[in-house]
């Protein structure tokens, strides 16, 4: 198979060493509004070409698309690939919206095409692995998951400019780009929550810089909280009345221990690089693109919805808003 790239930042990069990890697949081409950035790219990654124009650059012999750009173009990108008739693996958040989502899912499956979000938790082993794990440490009672990570553009955004991270007509900021991590294993561990609270903090530009947003099941609360101003270095937590498992990297899926109630802890998930986990989405991708009526390939565009739902609700209640956006009155 062979595939295009749509964006030129380091995470495409993880996603075309994942490629040549885990598939045989080719990477032949890439797109890039700068000649500049695509040339620059394309010759440090091996890749054939690079293409300034996404008509022409769809028009290639390229089989399916890795969309990595800003949240704003995910839609369109998306579309675009899709009526070309190209399979669809998309960055999260998928699209910004639900109704964007369903709109490209709708036209996937017209076209018989595979349209998938680029989630690392829900195509990692180790989330059978922990899923497996989780009665081990009896009834849950609470879970806390958080991932924080110190932006490596917040010095750019502090020095005066606007990076599109930090840029709120990109439509991402700190939950976009992280709390997604939260949301997916609270709903794909839990279910769909009863109530949902919220609240972020804003840098001036508008964008959200941190956040917290809770999750009441009745039975159990799950908190998560999220940073691009700030690094965490404590992990998350699911709390049992057996006992709890801690994870280092939400986002991941590594470095994970069980704890029993005497105080004893057992190693239950390893380290994995980046590469390679995101090798385990490119490996899916394709075995959907084999199998399209996969119950993996359905559980996972259910979780891309139900995730693009609640994560709006998120916004709504913390005050996050992208220009042009309707309001909630």
């Amino acid at each position: 198979m062979k595939y295009g790239i749509i964006g030129t930042g380091w995470i495409a990069e993880s996603f075309i060493e994942g490629v040549r990890l885990k598939t045989g697949s080719e990477i032949s081409a890439v797109y890039s509004r700068s000649e500049q950035r695509g040339a620059a790219f394309a010759l440090k990654n091996g890749v054939r070409r690079s293409f300034t124009d996404i008509e022409e650059f769809l028009s290639g012999d390229i089989d399916a698309v890795y969309i990595a750009s800003p949240n704003i173009c995910h839609f369109e990108q998306s579309r675009l690939a899709l009526e070309a008739g190209k399979h669809v693996i998309c960055e999260k958040p998928v699209t910004v919206t639900p109704e964007e989502y369903t709109a490209c899912k709708r036209l996937a499956d017209e076209k018989h095409l595979i349209y998938l979000e680029a989630i690392m938790y829900m195509h990692t082993p180790s989330r059978e692995i922990l899923k497996e794990t989780l009665p081990r440490i009896g009834r849950i009672t609470s879970a806390h998951f958080d991932f924080s990570q110190l932006s490596s553009k917040y010095p750019a955004y502090l020095r005066g400019e606007n990076p599109n991270i930090f840029n709120p007509a990109m439509a991402t900021g700190g939950l976009m780009d992280l709390g997604i991590y939260c949301v997916y294993p609270a709903v794909d561990l839990f279910g769909i929550p009863s109530k949902i609270t919220a609240d972020a903090v804003f840098l001036d530009s508008g964008a959200d810089c941190s956040g917290v947003f809770s999750f009441n099941y009745g039975d159990k609360l799950v908190t998560s909280t999220y940073s691009k101003t700030g690094q965490d270095h404590s992990g998350s937590d699911i709390y049992g009345d057996n006992g709890s498992i801690h994870i280092e990297s939400i986002s991941k899926l590594i470095n994970a221990s069980v704890t029993d109630n005497e105080g004893n802890s057992y190693p239950l998930l390893p380290d994995i690089p980046k590469g390679e986990i995101m090798g385990f989405e490119a490996a899916e991708f394709e075995e959907f693109i084999r199998c399209p009526e996969s119950e993996k390939y359905a559980l996972s565009c259910k979780r891309s919805l139900e995730v693009s739902k609640i994560m709006r609700e998120i916004r709504s209640l913390a005050n996050i808003h992208f220009p042009g956006e309707k309001r909630n009155a």
